[in-house]
């Protein structure tokens, strides 16, 4: 029940010296500040590392294909070997938990070769086989016409997707892309869709918008690859890591290729899963870090606040002493003394945590303006609903921390030797 009375008595001690009270409270406002903002940043750092990854299914593993480090079966150390279509096959087939099984060719290497051409015009670009699911493993925009399909891949059609940079090098810039015709080693595809990559993990974002996609089928049957897989970008469903089955994987391969179950060189991979989940780990660690560091520098407010309750105490003595001959009961006196810290810290934390938020629109109106907005590792820096509703629990435990001992203090003297004290 509010009683005006009471407010304005705690509002009275705390203004008695206001300069003194805004120095004390000034600890608390630093220490939720500092909190708010590192974990802001921490948060920032996360979202920048999401978007470059562009939606890039995380729970993904690529393999290829070594050479063998063991002799198995009267078969040589050294030895290599490629997969097949067969091997995707049985990978889908023995393999439970698999949302894709994406096989893959390429030619051209990092940076490709003079292999595109169009008219005049030639360009050097990564040229993939893939199938349809590709673009669900590692999204990208749209933003012509349309990617692989299944059709494309039983007919063998030969058609192409190729990036925006590829467009400026080959093509005039009012040229119709669509329907255009481009040549890959000599071999004719048609255009029927534009991408923009939209992840930058894994190397240069400009090459990434240079690079043509084809069907898995036409590109073996175009190059002369027969049966032969490349690589293979293996997608788990969401429930299952893809680390927790990669050696079923693993072992279904060794099988088929006659390799030695013990030789782990022979088949390379990279499990995206297994770094995303490291890059997760730092980031709860610099979390954590935040609340320690925050909590600390929080502390030495509140150490602030004990001090000037245990001044306010002492100033008060013959008031105490006054209350406490007339009736009023220790549990009075101390409910007063710790709503006044109680108070003072619940204020000085919500300034705070205002002008954390003030300062974090800025950054985030600084970062939207920058020219190079994309490039900068930190996106929208902020706090969940829940991390202020954190801060402010530990706001009033800290002012319930912080009156204990004054009021400890309060109702340990005694009346009449309060009302002797000038």
């Amino acid at each position: 029940m509010f009683n005006r009375d009471k407010w304005n008595e705690i509002l009275e001690a705390l203004s008695a010296n206001p300069f003194r009270t805004l120095i004390t409270a000034f600890g608390v406002f630093w220490g939720i500040f500092i909190l708010v903002i590192l974990l802001s940043a921490s948060q920032g750092l996360q979202n920048g590392i999401k978007r470059q990854m562009g939606g890039l299914s995380t729970n993904t593993m690529f393999m290829w294909a070594n050479t063998t480090s063991k002799p198995y079966k009267g078969l040589p150390q050294g030895r290599a070997f490629n997969y097949k279509n067969g091997d995707v096959e049985a990978i889908k087939r023995n393999v439970e938990g698999l949302m894709y099984v994406s096989p893959r060719n390429q030619l051209g290497g990092f940076r490709g070769s003079n292999n595109v051409v169009r008219g005049t015009k030639t360009g050097a670009y990564n040229v993939y086989g893939d199938y349809p699911e590709f673009i669900l493993q590692q999204p990208m925009e749209m933003l012509q016409g349309r990617f692989i399909n299944y059709g494309d891949i039983e007919n063998k059609r030969k058609v192409a997707v190729i990036g925006e940079g590829v467009i400026r090098e080959l093509y005039a810039p009012d040229e119709k892309v669509l329907g255009s015709y481009i040549k890959v080693q000599g071999v004719n595809f048609m255009v029927v869709g534009v991408y923009k990559s939209i992840s930058n993990i894994g190397g240069d974002k400009e090459e990434s918008q240079k690079q043509l996609f084809m069907p898995f089928t036409t590109f073996q049957q175009a190059f002369n690859y027969g049966d032969i897989v490349g690589w293979m970008a293996i997608t788990a469903v969401d429930d299952t890591p893809i680390t927790d089955i990669k050696e079923n994987i693993f072992d279904i391969l060794k099988q088929r290729h006659s390799i030695d179950p013990k030789d782990d060189r022979a088949i390379g991979h990279f499990d995206l899963y297994q770094e995303f989940k490291k890059i997760n780990g730092l980031f709860s660690i610099l979390t954590a870090v935040s609340y320690i560091v925050g909590i600390f520098i929080l502390g030495s407010g509140i150490i602030g606040i004990v001090n000037i309750m245990l001044i306010i105490v002492k100033e008060r003595t013959q008031e105490i002493g006054i209350r406490r001959a007339l009736g009023a009961t220790p549990a009075t006196i101390i409910k007063q003394i710790l709503t006044e810290s109680v108070v003072l810290s619940v204020i000085a934390g919500m300034a705070g945590i205002i002008f954390a938020s003030l300062v974090l629109a800025g950054i985030n109106f600084a970062l939207d303006k920058a020219p190079n907005a994309n490039e900068i590792p930190i996106v929208n820096p902020s706090v969940h609903l829940g991390v202020v509703v954190i801060a402010l629990l530990i706001l009033v435990i800290a002012g319930l921390l912080a009156g204990l001992i004054p009021a400890i203090t309060a109702i340990k003297v005694k009346p009449i030797d309060a009302l002797r004290t000038e």
